[in-house]
């Protein structure tokens, strides 16, 4: 029997729709592969978001739609800036023994990405210095990483193609390859052209394939899921159905501010200022403005500027929901487990044939497993519940001990 070849695809389904879809399609036949693996963040986001639904129902919505499996990116990794996020998701899918791993970008092409991360491990040492001067002088991380980037090219004098690292999904694929490199993985790098809708368009109606990003702001606006039921497969709108039926409220920082707002108050800027990425005094700002903000917005206009991004904003205020200071991040270097959300009959199949070779502890029962990036998890988890509930339902506190890896039999 021929062993089955599986490819990664590094994913947040914030919701599944239908160029989510497309992705694991194409990854499958680019890379020739018989088996996809998702590793997904969980219920909170690389963005410093709360997750439109939880890592339950956005992992069955990938398993009805083209995954295989579908493993969690810890916390530590799924909410932090793309270098260390790349990393989590690149050391896991290694892990799971991937052969390759595919992801989507605006170049389309693998080439200038392989030029961009040869030019830049040659030039490690000028590139990184010239980063970190520039956030000394008070530019954005973002910002200072393509600055350094635009001048190694220039250095370089080279006629070769090189990534637009200006690109939210090249910065991400770049940093993915970096991760691979780092590790000496043995997975070959593939990527697709996105299609239609970038990262952060709008919905347009007419077209099928919206960015994520666009159907949460159609939805927000409109509260409507039939308004936006024509960018996602129908599993996606019978679950979010289900979703809404069940507990009224969906994820984002409009729904958890009340809680996010109590604990900036009551934690105050000493304990805020142990928060993991809370520095240089913005825990005084932060402060002062929950003092005085009733929504969300009033309370993000009070405290965003140009020094900090508001993506930047957004993962401190996660970390301070969620509790997870300096002193957690410290104990939490490289992620220690797949923790298995749930697989097809083919995805079982193929965790039954690599059982034994998996470079980390498979782990489907967190009462199980105890380390401080799963006990983590887990509070995370339990903290986005009493989120999502507004504090009027427990249904889902505890959830990570209850809920069993999802069998999807395709």
């Amino acid at each position: 029997m021929t062993a089955l070849k599986a490819t990664g695809i590094i994913v947040e389904y914030n919701p599944f729709h239908n160029g989510h879809k497309f992705h694991a399609s194409q990854a499958r036949e680019t890379t020739n592969a018989d088996i996809v693996i998702a590793v997904m963040s969980g219920n909170f986001l690389q963005r410093g978001e709360p997750a439109f639904v939880d890592k339950w129902s956005r992992s069955k919505m990938a398993l009805q739609n083209g995954v295989d499996l579908v493993f969690e990116l810890p916390y530590a990794f799924a909410t932090a800036h793309a270098p260390v996020f790349a990393q989590g998701a690149i050391q896991i899918l290694d892990a799971a023994r991937c052969q390759s791993f595919c992801f989507g970008s605006e170049d389309g092409n693998i080439e200038p990405f392989n030029n961009s991360l040869e030019l830049l491990t040659n030039a490690e040492n000028e590139y990184e210095e010239t980063i970190k001067e520039s956030v000394r002088e008070g530019m954005s991380y973002p910002k200072a990483l393509n600055s350094a980037y635009q001048q190694a090219i220039h250095s370089s004098a080279s006629e070769k193609p090189f990534a637009d690292l200006t690109k939210p999904n090249n910065i991400l694929g770049f940093h993915y390859l970096q991760a691979a490199w780092n590790i000496q993985s043995s997975m070959k790098a593939a990527t697709i052209s996105r299609i239609v809708a970038d990262y952060h368009d709008d919905a347009v109606e007419g077209n099928s394939i919206a960015s994520a990003t666009g159907i949460r702001k159609s939805f927000f606006e409109s509260n409507s899921l039939e308004s936006v039921s024509g960018f996602y497969p129908e599993e996606t709108y019978d679950a979010l159905r289900e979703w809404q039926a069940e507990r009224q409220s969906f994820g984002n920082w409009d729904t958890f501010y009340p809680f996010l707002r109590f604990t900036i108050l009551r934690e105050g800027p000493e304990r805020l200022s142990q928060i993991a990425d809370v520095t240089e005094g913005i825990e005084n700002l932060f402060y002062r403005a929950a003092e005085t903000s009733g929504t969300f917005e009033e309370f993000m206009n009070k405290v965003k500027s140009k020094r900090y991004t508001w993506t930047r904003i957004q993962r401190m205020l996660t970390h301070i929901f969620t509790g997870f200071t300096y002193d957690i991040r410290r104990q939490i270097d490289a992620p220690s487990y797949l923790r298995l959300l749930g697989m097809t009959q083919q995805g079982r199949l193929y965790l039954n044939e690599n059982k034994k070779d998996l470079k980390l502890p498979l782990v489907s029962k967190v009462a199980a497993f105890s380390d401080p990036s799963m006990k983590m998890d887990i509070h995370a988890s339990n903290m986005y519940a009493l989120g999502i509930a507004q504090g009027t339902d427990q249904t889902l506190i505890g959830a990570d001990y209850k809920q069993a890896p999802i069998f999807f039999r395709d």
